[in-house]
């Protein structure tokens, strides 16, 4: 059985609209043209929509039923929202690795890698311009001894 290949739509114009018709995700721009998405070959991955375009309803349900992301944009391109699934639990299982790292001690060691680091960029900029800088020695003793 051939898999259709999965692919983004990407409303970036001006006018499209997205909505479904007999099983199929039905996408027209302004001109009339359309293409046609069979709900169930899941061809589609995410649908990014910018501002100017639009989708039905009924669209938007069948996409976060069948676990499609939804982009919202601004018309200049900056992402304002993401429509997820209510089935998508992946958010859980980020904090749940959030919440074991703070109690097996990972967490407070990257948080202390950070830091360090932080200060080892700006003394590089210190350096460069001839100013003083940090005391790494002292900075690595004071981290050393925080535990959390």
């Amino acid at each position: 059985m051939n898999q259709a290949s999965s692919q983004k739509i990407v409303m970036d114009g001006y006018g499209s609209y997205l909505g479904m018709e007999k099983g199929c995700f039905v996408l027209r721009d302004k001109k009339g043209n359309e293409e046609k998405y069979p709900l169930f070959e899941k061809q589609i991955s995410e649908v990014v929509l910018r501002s100017g375009n639009s989708i039905s309803t009924g669209a938007l349900a069948s996409l976060g039923f069948w676990d499609v992301d939804v982009m919202v944009m601004t018309q200049k391109g900056k992402p304002v929202a993401m429509l997820r699934s209510l089935d998508d639990d992946s958010h859980v299982k980020t904090r749940v690795c959030q919440y074991e790292a703070l109690h097996n001690g990972k967490g407070i060691e990257v948080a202390k890698g950070i830091v360090y680091g932080k200060i080892e960029g700006q003394n590089q900029i210190l350096k460069k311009y001839g100013l003083l800088q940090h005391e790494l020695t002292k900075l690595k003793i004071a981290l050393s001894g925080l535990k959390s």
